[in-house]
């Protein structure tokens, strides 16, 4: 079980996925890969926001952000990164505003939210 308390669903691919909404996302994704809309599927793809560091002794970890895909869109030309999300943390909320500014702004990425 995830921390929202049910259980985890996996796809027709066989990746495992907190939600039954995220797992249907996956299978529509192998579905456009294999019609060759999109490349390069990536699940569950991690990106630093932070890196670790060391303060007055004290080791600090890195910040991390785990999106739910990453993808390549041949009609567009750019990078997508998707998060599937059925509610909003604000631990959520902080990660993601990190995210846009440190990969999206700067790399001209598309960011989704479903």
């Amino acid at each position: 079980m995830n921390k929202y308390f049910s259980h985890k669903k996996v796809c027709l691919s066989g990746h495992i996925h907190d939600s039954q909404k995220e797992a249907g996302r996956c299978q529509e994704l192998h579905l456009l890969l294999k019609a060759g809309e999109i490349d390069r599927l990536i699940i569950q793809p991690e990106f630093i926001l932070q890196g670790k560091f060391k303060w007055k002794r004290q080791m600090y970890r890195e910040i991390k952000y785990i999106a739910d895909f990453q993808y390549f869109d041949k009609k567009t030309g750019k990078i997508i990164v998707e998060d599937t999300k059925g509610y909003r943390t604000k631990e959520y909320m902080i990660k993601k505003k990190m995210f846009l500014f440190q990969y999206a702004y700067k790399m001209n990425l598309e960011f989704l939210e479903s």
